[in-house]
């Protein structure tokens, strides 16, 4: 188990370095100066890398295992009622408790309630869940679906428009992003695993992905129709994101990050305990490892989260404010690199890209998956950047980005869109809502004020989400064509051959 550890420790800390050097070099340069709070900062991501290290190896031991057992469970009771109806109450009480959106719903709760909000969302999550076993059990194209509801999803965002309360759309979006967090991730793509293998069929690779990106449209609507039924304008109000490092701030932060993380497992936990004793009855070895697995992911989570509070989110809006006030140009720049290495310390990331080498068996690398996912959330968050200091509507990047992706997903294999959808949901985790969107947050008020936050600075967390199903079915659709040049250039050799070279059997 020390070994494992270590290992862990060790990918966590290649992907946290990259970020943290940049940080700290951008910090020596005359353009950005953090004072002491580069310390502070520096202290987080040493935290920052055992949280992600024990969580990775929590969701190895507990997570995953839990969904895939909970998946196969339900789908060999051959009760679709019970199926369904357990589902929704997952999707619905694990996104309820799923610290990514907390996170969120406190940084707009100055507009809105912020536990209807949750509610809503979870609602969502849970609805979508349902339609994604349906998807599974009855082999539902999932290009089709997904084309079917972002039609839905377009002609709402008309109605929002229309309505006066585009000022919601950027939140609707982004809360399709936050849902798919550290906890619902490896438990909900688990699940699908396990139905979809227990129900068999020879595209049950493909039916295995699909869950996260059905399940990040859900809380879109959902949003998109509060925000039909809202009245009035929205204001931001004024950021606030302050430095304090005394003792009392530090526990007090650790306390509630202690007790969100508590309350999402202790849902999981009662879940799959009832779940246990009714359908399930693995081996108490099995459940052994689970405990252990749970015990390491409930530290990592707190550690993870209280880092990002306490270090990450305070100086990625003084980072921010420094670059806008300085140079608007250079924040294009630094959004860009950044993006392009943030994603790197998704805890879901290494979740995802595991599982999609194991199911593909190696036809899907991790390299290649961190590589798209790597350049695709760089563009995302460069243009992001660039649409705040222009100041228009985030529309003029979904519409165009989603019908591109939609219409990738009719020429590349259907186990790329898939997992190209999935990975969108995944790459938009816990560090994109804790340091992106506060550092978006401090340049926009920087430069247009607090009136422009809800409209441009928001957002940028569904821009992360979108690129990745442009670049992996670009990754997709490559092969395709490396495998069609392969093949003629082997024909041609054969055909090109001396007749010497043929051998004939009549």
């Amino acid at each position: 188990m020390k070994n494992i550890l270590f290992k862990k420790i060790t990918e966590a800390f290649v992907s946290v370095f990259p970020i943290t050097l940049i940080v700290f070099i951008l910090n020596l340069t005359p353009l950005i100066s953090l004072g002491n709070d580069i310390f502070l900062f520096l202290i987080s991501a040493v935290f920052l890398i055992f949280g992600i290290g024990l969580f990775n190896l929590g969701a190895d031991l507990a997570m995953t295992p839990m969904g895939e057992h909970v998946g196969s469970g339900l789908a060999k009771s051959k009760s679709l009622k019970l199926l369904l109806s357990v589902c929704f109450l997952m999707g619905l009480l694990i996104t309820i408790a799923e610290p990514d959106l907390t996170v969120l719903a406190e940084q707009v709760s100055s507009i809105m309630n912020s536990t209807l909000l949750i509610f809503a969302v979870g609602a969502g999550v849970g609805l979508f869940l349902v339609l994604v076993v349906f998807k599974i059990i009855f082999k539902v194209n999932l290009s089709s679906l997904l084309m079917f509801f972002y039609m839905i999803l377009f002609a709402l965002t008309s109605l929002t428009v229309i309505n006066g309360n585009s000022g919601f759309l950027p939140l609707a979006f982004d809360s399709g992003g936050v849902t798919t967090g550290p906890i619902t991730v490896p438990f909900i793509m688990a699940l699908g695993v396990g139905i979809a293998t227990t129900i068999g069929g020879k595209n049950a690779s493909e039916n295995s992905f699909g869950l996260v990106s059905m399940c990040s449209v859900g809380p879109i609507l959902a949003v998109m129709l509060l925000g039909i039924g809202a009245n009035g304008n929205i204001d931001y109000g004024t950021p606030n994101y302050p430095v304090d490092t005394s003792p009392l701030t530090i526990f007090k932060t650790l306390f509630e990050k202690t007790k969100e993380v508590a309350i999402a497992l202790s849902l999981i936990i009662v879940f799959f305990t009832v779940l246990q004793m009714i359908f399930l009855k693995l081996p108490k070895k099995k459940l052994y490892q689970i405990t252990v697995g749970i015990v390491y992911t409930f530290i990592g989570l707190v550690v993870f989260l209280t880092a990002v509070n306490i270090g990450f989110m305070p100086v990625g809006y003084k980072i921010g404010e420094i670059l806008a006030k300085n140079s608007p140009v250079s924040v294009v720049i630094f959004g860009f690199v950044i993006g392009a290495v943030v994603v790197l310390a998704e805890p879901a990331i290494h979740v995802l890209n595991k599982q999609v080498e194991e199911i593909t068996n190696g036809t899907v690398t991790k390299r290649s998956m961190l590589f798209a996912l790597s350049i695709g959330v760089g563009i995302s968050i460069g243009i992001s950047m660039l649409r705040i200091i222009l100041d228009f509507s985030i529309l003029y990047y979904l519409i165009p980005g989603y019908f591109i992706s939609l219409g990738l997903s009719f020429f590349v294999p259907k186990l790329y869109t898939a997992i190209a959808f999935d990975s969108g949901g995944v790459a938009s985790g816990p560090l994109t809502s804790t340091f992106i969107l506060p550092l978006a947050i401090g340049v926009c008020y920087t430069l247009h004020g607090e009136s422009k936050i809800m409209g441009d600075a928001f957002g940028i967390v569904a821009m992360v989400a979108m690129t990745p199903l442009i670049t992996i079915q670009i990754l997709g659709f490559k092969g395709i064509i490396t495998k069609k040049v392969r093949e003629n250039i082997a024909i041609k050799r054969i055909l090109g051959a001396d007749d010497e070279q043929i051998i004939n059997f009549m």
